[in-house]
């Protein structure tokens, strides 16, 4: 076993995002937050 293998099989995983997330609700919670950020600036009449 090389040093970069040792090293890699070592790393330890951060926590961030799985690969088989609910990638689906995160495009529709996504959509929903650019909905909700347009009408609050129209509302606010920056646009």
């Amino acid at each position: 076993m090389t040093m970069s293998t040792a090293l890699s099989a070592a790393r330890a995983r951060t926590g961030g995002p799985k690969e088989d997330g609910p990638k689906l609700l995160e495009h529709a919670l996504g959509w929903v937050l650019v909905v909700v950020f347009a009408m609050l600036v129209t509302q606010a009449g920056l646009f």
